[in-house]
């Protein structure tokens, strides 16, 4: 395990005037990106008294924040008041006020483009501001995820055009985001925090910065080692997710319940750890950054195989779905085509607002693609709005035993805890169950198929 030590000498003037700003809480912070990742980091630094501007383009966003109007699950309300109004936060859109910072961290979106190769626009475009603002006495640090590779090849020769020094100058980190949106055990303050600096001053300024409110913070050899390490737990869970999904289709056709498989093996107290099946992966880590390291893996003449075939099932898995809800409907002596799917819940996972790469996305385009008239229902996402190249616009409906007795099928997409599953199947006529959901429903099961 590498370990912080203390580098920074009295030649060092510069790291060692911004490392005492740190630790007194009087340098100001600058977070680059107000979503899922950006807005709990800001607030997490007022918390504790760093002056903090966040940046967004969007002027409604900046404005919610400005007016202490949460829109981020993972923030408490009050928390973001407290911060907003005691003058610890302020957002906005004028991308000049980086020349005020002390630290700049950079947390923007990397989606993959439309072929699945890394998108890194967002951190170029963030990185070329940042240089118009750079000065001596600034640390630099990215949370975004992405390829090992990133904050060395493409962040640094950016920043260096300003004409300053990394490790004397300014200095530069990767410390990747591990948000969990939702997970109400572990926040962005007792979540562990992995850390990688250019050189070991810029470790050192950087781990001061994030123990000031992180419970645990890792350090790492480089930032090609903490972007790895981003991309690796990620892969990790898709790679095992897959193996389920995998089994799934499997028991599908052996007549097992894989649902029943899993847990029975999950009693284990050693050796496995429990991963379910699903519709697909959604979110915005696990369906894309193995992607990244696939790529990445490519310029090294290398191809990884076991993480490719990962990606391939579950993007099958959601045509399995669709192919399991024709199988159902067949068994009622009904077509797909002009049937009534209601859907419910299309968020990626349980309890939260986001529908980032949501399998439910995919599975609505394709039953509509085969004829089904679609609507459905979620308490967290009140319009599906087009997105990437899909037309698809819908508004939930309201969960009334009427829209669930005149559907031809109801597919259970995302299992919320405030539904009443009970009720859902005593209404429905057929239920297509991709979470579980309906575990524990006693009664009418015989209306009940489980992926």
């Amino acid at each position: 395990m590498i370990t912080v030590k203390n580098v920074i000498t009295s030649e060092d003037v510069v790291a060692a005037a911004l490392k005492e700003k740190i630790l007194k809480h009087e340098a100001k912070i600058g977070v680059i990106g107000l979503g899922y990742v950006g807005l709990p980091l800001a607030v997490e630094k007022g918390k504790v008294g760093f002056p903090v501007i966040g940046f967004d383009i969007n002027a409604e966003r900046v404005g919610r924040v400005n007016a202490a109007d949460n829109y981020i699950g993972d923030v408490l309300d009050e928390d973001l008041q407290n911060v907003v109004h005691k003058g610890f936060l302020v957002a906005t859109t004028d991308f000049s006020r980086l020349a005020e910072c002390d630290v700049v961290i950079i947390c923007v979106p990397t989606p993959l483009t439309v072929t699945r190769d890394p998108d890194i626009s967002y951190i170029r475009i963030s990185t070329e501001t940042i240089v118009k603002y750079l000065h001596p006495g600034q640390l630099i640090t990215l949370e975004s995820t992405t390829y090992p590779g990133t904050t060395e090849d493409v962040i640094l020769p950016l920043l260096e055009q300003a004409g300053l020094k990394v490790g004397k100058d300014f200095f530069l980190a990767f410390s990747p985001e591990r948000v969990d949106p939702g997970n109400k055990r572990f926040s962005t303050k007792n979540t562990s925090k992995v850390v990688g600096g250019m050189t070991p001053v810029c470790l050192e300024i950087a781990y001061a910065l994030y123990i000031q409110t992180i419970t645990n913070v890792v350090p790492v050899s480089s930032p090609a080692a903490a972007e790895l390490t981003k991309v690796f737990e990620n892969t990790y869970r898709a790679v095992n997710i897959a193996m389920v999904n995998e089994l799934m289709m499997l028991c599908d056709r052996m007549g097992i319940d894989i649902w029943e498989v899993v847990e029975a093996a999950g009693t284990k107290p050693f050796g496995i750890q429990t991963f379910y099946p699903g519709p697909g992966v959604g979110g915005h880590c696990i369906p894309i950054d193995p992607f990244y390291l696939t790529w990445k893996a490519r310029e090294y003449d290398f191809h990884t195989r076991f993480i490719e075939l990962a990606g391939e099932i579950n993007v099958e898995v959601s045509y399995y779905v669709v192919n399991k809800v024709v199988r159902a409907l067949n068994s009622e002596n009904k077509s797909l085509k002009d049937s009534k799917i209601f859907v419910l819940g299309v968020a990626y996972k349980k309890d939260i607002d986001d529908m980032r790469e949501s399998p439910a996305l995919k599975i609505i385009e394709l039953l509509r693609k085969q004829g089904a008239n679609i609507t459905y229902h979620d308490p967290f996402i009140p319009v599906i709005e087009p997105h990437g190249g899909s037309t698809l616009h819908l508004e939930s409906v309201p969960l009334t035993d009427e829209v669930l007795a005149a559907a031809d099928g109801v597919v259970i997409l995302t299992d919320h805890s405030d539904i009443d599953y009970s009720r859902v199947v005593a209404k429905a006529q057929l239920v297509v169950d991709t979470r579980n959901a309906t575990k524990n429903v006693l009664e009418n099961r015989n209306k009940i198929v489980k992926i």
